[in-house]
């Protein structure tokens, strides 16, 4: 009977937890299509949202405002679902999406594509192939090596890319190097198509809660997943490929944004007090998404009418943000 009462306080707490969580994501959304830098009310915003109003707010809310903050909440839900499974892989509660080598080498490609003056299309194309390069370089690699040969190839990768970036920089025509180092700083204005992100990120949350036990056996340890007869390699390649995957759809789209794939996952398990995917995995994503979209707002109003890129603003957030969150813990395990 206590057990019941205790479990049934629980749910109802972690009830709360996502109503809450679902109305700071409403007012960080109403905040971002009623704010910038573009001189437009709040009651201009509204009528352009409706169909109403003159075409230059309609313009700015429906190509602008709108779209970024649709790409802001898919691609902050990816990287915070795929630092959720990549901590439930690794074990690592530092675990995030860019230790695999997809962002370098997504990163190689965008920039071979704008040293060729390729347009937006052929950008995210180039990001696209190098990306892929990278999980294929790092999944060869590491094969049949353990999940600890993994994440050190993965390493490598990535620093071995982040090498050949600087070397791309220091080549490259004067003329392009802006626009390539605000890429590589993370901007959502890359996201010709959010919807994209955002139809992936409810997809891969909906595929998450239904394998959420098997990454709760997974994540408590490699006897444990043994023992129920869970077939570990199988499962490491799956979500290795998954998280490989939602993180180059995240990068192609915005560039290099970091951070939300490390923080979030920890702040949900503080917020909610449970490592149980069927509530982390999903609120994840919406907390990811409401993030970055908080991250983008602050680099289209901060510095107003210059934009700051969105990937420079949550590593500034995101480091104090972190620290928090360790001490909160007290020196306990985040995992």
């Amino acid at each position: 009977m206590i057990r019941v009462v205790k479990h049934a306080v629980l749910d109802t707490a972690r009830l709360k937890g996502l109503t809450l969580l679902l109305a700071l994501a409403l007012v960080v959304c109403v905040a971002s299509l009623l704010n910038g830098g573009s001189g437009i009310s709040a009651r201009q915003a509204i009528a352009a949202l409706m169909g109403a109003g003159d075409d230059a707010a309609r313009t700015v809310m429906m190509e602008v405002r709108l779209p970024r903050l649709l790409a802001a909440f898919g691609v902050g839900g990816l990287l915070a679902l795929a630092g959720v499974l990549l901590q439930a892989l690794y074990r690592n509660p530092l675990a995030d999406p860019f230790v695999l080598g997809v962002s370098g080498g997504a990163s190689i490609g965008a920039l071979l594509a704008m040293m060729a003056g390729a347009a937006a299309l052929g950008i995210q194309g180039g990001s696209m192939v190098g990306a892929l390069a990278a999980v294929a370089l790092v999944y060869v690699l590491a094969r049949d090596g353990g999940t600890s040969r993994l994440l050190l190839t993965g390493v490598v990768i990535a620093s071995a890319s982040g090498a050949l970036v600087i070397v791309l920089l220091a080549v490259a025509d004067s003329a392009r190097l802006p626009g390539m180092i605000f890429w590589l700083a993370g901007d959502l204005g890359w996201a010709q198509s959010p919807w994209s992100s955002v139809v992936t990120a409810i997809l891969a949350a909906g595929v998450a809660l239904l394998v959420a036990r098997p990454l709760n056996v997974l994540s408590a340890g490699e006897l444990r997943a043994r023992s129920v007869g869970l077939q570990i390699e199988a499962w490491r390649t799956a979500l290795f490929i998954a998280c490989a995957s939602l993180t180059a759809i995240a990068v192609i789209s915005a560039g290099t944004v970091g951070f939300v794939g490390l923080i979030t996952p920890h702040a949900c398990r503080l917020a909610f007090r449970t490592s149980d995917h069927r509530v982390v995995a999903p609120a994840s994503v919406l907390l990811g998404g409401t993030i970055l979209a908080a991250a983008d707002l602050l680099a289209r109003t901060v510095a107003s009418p210059r934009q700051l890129p969105v990937g420079a603003i949550m590593a500034l957030a995101g480091t104090p943000l972190f620290i928090l969150l360790l001490r909160g813990r007290s020196g306990a395990r985040l995992m």
